[in-house]
């Protein structure tokens, strides 16, 4: 059952970000971000203060939420939480990792990518 809070289907579902200043401040310029009545937001600002248990609660917090849909993480965030990604399996939302700034994007750390490459031999 989806979660009360969650916005019904024909407001649909958000992207959530968790990233770095610089990109989630350009998702939310682009109007990805929302913050509820309850002061909830889809994102999550990480920087040298930002400890893992906070990241690792944003994630699950998305994962669980019944009003995402996606959830864009920066590949050297997720690599701090890559426990928790390696073993989501649920669909929705997708998980998709995604360079930053100062990390590009490396597809062999990738967990989906990794998972695709093998279900296709």
């Amino acid at each position: 059952m989806a979660d009360p809070s969650a916005t019904n289907s024909a407001d649909g579902l958000m992207i959530a970000v968790i990233a770095d200043e610089d990109t989630v401040t350009g998702f939310l310029l682009a109007g990805v971000g929302n913050v509820d009545a309850r002061r909830k937001s889809n994102f999550l600002v990480v920087d040298a203060k930002t400890t893992v248990p906070d990241i690792e609660a944003a994630f699950k917090d998305f994962t669980t939420r019944g009003d995402i849909a996606i959830i864009l993480i920066s590949q050297y965030i997720a690599d701090m939480i890559r426990h928790l990604v390696h073993n989501y399996t649920k669909p929705v939302p997708a998980i998709l990792e995604i360079p930053s700034k100062d990390h590009p994007y490396e597809p062999e750390k990738d967990s989906i990518l990794s998972r695709v490459t093998h279900m296709l031999g």
